[in-house]
This record gives structure tokens, sequence and C-alpha cells, in this order.
């Protein structure tokens, strides 16, 4: 994936406010131990609910459970937005993740997400994998890739400032 150049929003942003780089926000993306996924409901109406979620290779990655309601939304409509960031106007950044959840079914690729769920969140995260499914126990769970189509990031406290990246589509 190459790397977007980020564009400063100035009707969002305080004088003198820059544009974020795109390495920052993958750092914050990384670190980032709580989101909130949006989807839509078959009759339209929103749904958002929080969730741990892995950015890797280029994606963030979350899972659920089979028959979960952001399971039956995602199979009638695959976009998505994830955000993360703080509770304060003040302080801290905001990120939000919009693009298209697509399930990863490769066992291999499989095991190199349930390590890294392990890895940022401990072993109570840990998985077996087997047959295209996430195992935790008796219980299985899908995962997801939502590979960006556009970041928003903002800046809050002194300067405020809104930064968009975009790949397309």
């Amino acid at each position: 994936m190459r790397e977007p150049e980020g564009v400063l929003d100035a009707r969002y942003s305080s004088p003198g406010a820059r544009a974020r780089d795109w390495a920052e926000a993958e750092r914050l993306l990384t670190g980032a131990g709580l989101f909130w996924l949006s989807t839509v409901r078959p009759d339209g109406r929103p749904h958002v609910t929080p969730l741990i979620a892995v950015w890797q290779g280029g994606a963030l990655h979350f899972s659920t459970g089979p028959g979960e309601r952001k399971e039956r939304n995602l199979a009638g409509n695959p976009h998505v937005v994830l955000t993360t960031g703080t509770d304060s106007w003040t302080r801290g950044y905001d990120l939000t993740v919009e693009g298209e959840a697509v399930r990863v079914t490769d066992d291999g690729r499989l095991r190199e997400l349930a390590a890294a769920w392990e890895a940022k969140y401990g072993p109570s995260w840990h998985y077996e994998v087997a047959d295209g499914h996430f195992h935790h126990g008796p219980g299985r769970a899908l995962v997801f890739a939502v590979r960006p189509r556009k970041v928003l990031g903002f800046g809050k406290g002194e300067p405020f400032s809104q930064t968009t990246w975009t790949w397309g589509g």
C-alpha cells in the first residue's frame, strides 16, 4: 500500500496547524487499545459497537462471532467506519478509518493475526486457528480486514487540525 500524503483542511484547523504524516497516524492505529465499529443494519439504521482491533499490513483487523449483529450487518453492507481516540476535547488525536470489511479466511494469515492479537492484548486473547476462523474455547470468530479508503485525523487542543488521507476508490 502506498503511503498517502496528508492534506490539511483549513476550514476545521487552527491557524498554524499542519497536516500530520501518515506514519504518525499508523503509530496511533497500531497503539490504540479500543475502537468503535460503525455498520449499517439491513433496515438502514446505524449500529455502533466498541471492539479491539489490530493494525497490520496496511489494514485494521477485527473479529466477531457468527450471527452477531455486526456480522449480520456486514453480510448486507460491508462498508464500515472504525474510530479511535480520546474522550477529551482539548488533547489527543482522533482517527476515523473508512473502508470495506473483507473476511480473512486464510489460516496462515489468521495465525499471524492471532499472534498479533495476543502480543497486543495479552494471553486472554489467545486464539487457535482452524477452518478459516479464530477459536477461543468453545466459541469461534470471523476475522475481517478493513483496508482504508479514507482516514480522517482530528488534532484536539491548540492547534486544532483535521488531516485527510485518501487511497482512491
